[in-house]
């Protein structure tokens, strides 16, 4: 009696880890067709369809193999819905045939579902880096196998939704590597079918320089995806006695219309009178640089 109540709760469990690794997309019936037309999911997976017209809408695939639905036949007064879960891959069309023309025609393609267990890793090096520099991507496929496509998402600081910026192809051994050029910090992921890695941040600086122009003058300038026009940098020493570095002014960023888009050029000249030889820097400080952004830093020159 034990073994059967544990065998029950066993199937129990495993019915429940499916259900919940199945995932939902929602197509709106609205008074001008379906939104999205076509729509990309994996075996196992199910269409929402809720009419927000104002007329009754009709939903018929072209062929039901694989398909289940929920009511069957589809037909959607408004405000109404039904959903059709999809066992196998393939692409499957479906119209209202009350309508003629296209506006009421859709698709959804059914991508196989991943092997049970599936995962893909990521790492990225490095994790903080300089405006302008590009960040490595890799990991691998928990299956080993080559050919495999890999999405690369990315969300970036302020964005509410990732966006994919590049596809690249496993290699021997399920492995795969990807370059890429944040202009914020920026969150990313992977993609292969239906498996995501963990996310991972990177971190962005924004580039900073500082050049000496003439005796006594210097000039910065500093590099991002937005400006920092109205922003303080500091000014900064190395004192020896104190092994540290110290202020000597702050120095109010204007903007610089030399910038070639997405880049923004914040710049300004300034003069100091410390004497010739010193080690200087210019810093834009976290207060200065908002969320988006770490803190930076030029290199050192001499005064």
């Amino acid at each position: 009696m034990r073994k059967l109540l544990l065998l029950a709760v066993v199937a129990v469990s495993l019915v429940v880890t499916a259900a919940a690794a199945a995932k939902t997309v929602t197509v709106t019936i609205t008074t001008s067709g379906y939104v999205p037309k076509s729509t990309t999911i994996a075996a196992g997976d199910a269409v929402h369809f809720v009419n927000s017209g104002t007329v009754a809408h009709q939903v018929v695939f072209k062929t039901m193999t694989g398909v289940t639905c929920t009511p069957n036949p589809i037909v959607l007064q408004p405000t109404q819905t039904a959903t059709c879960t999809f066992a196998s891959a393939g692409t499957y069309t479906y119209s209202d045939p009350n309508v003629k023309g296209k506006t009421f025609k859709g698709t959804v393609v059914v991508t196989a579902a991943p092997p049970a267990g599936t995962s893909v890793t990521l790492s990225v090096s490095p994790h903080t880096m300089i405006y302008g520099s590009k960040v490595t991507l890799s990991g691998t496929l928990s299956t080993h196998r080559q050919g495999e496509t890999v999405n690369v998402l990315a969300r970036a600081c302020g964005e509410s939704v990732a966006k994919r910026v590049v596809d690249v192809t496993t290699t021997a051994g399920g492995a795969y590597t990807a370059q890429v050029k944040p202009l914020k910090n920026t969150v990313y992921t992977v993609k292969v079918k239906n498996t995501a890695s963990s996310p991972v941040t990177v971190k962005v600086r924004p580039r900073l320089s500082l050049g000496r122009v003439a005796a006594h003058r210097y000039l910065v300038r500093a590099y991002a995806a937005r400006s920092f026009a109205g922003k303080y940098a500091s000014f900064q020493r190395y004192k020896v006695a104190l092994s540290r570095w110290v202020a000597i002014r702050r120095v109010l960023l204007r903007p610089n219309a030399n910038g070639l888009a997405p880049t923004v050029i914040s710049s300004r000249s300034f003069t100091s009178r410390i004497k010739a030889g010193l080690k200087v820097r210019i810093v834009l400080g976290t207060a200065q640089v908002g969320s988006c952004y770490l803190a930076g830093k030029s290199r050192t020159i001499r005064s």
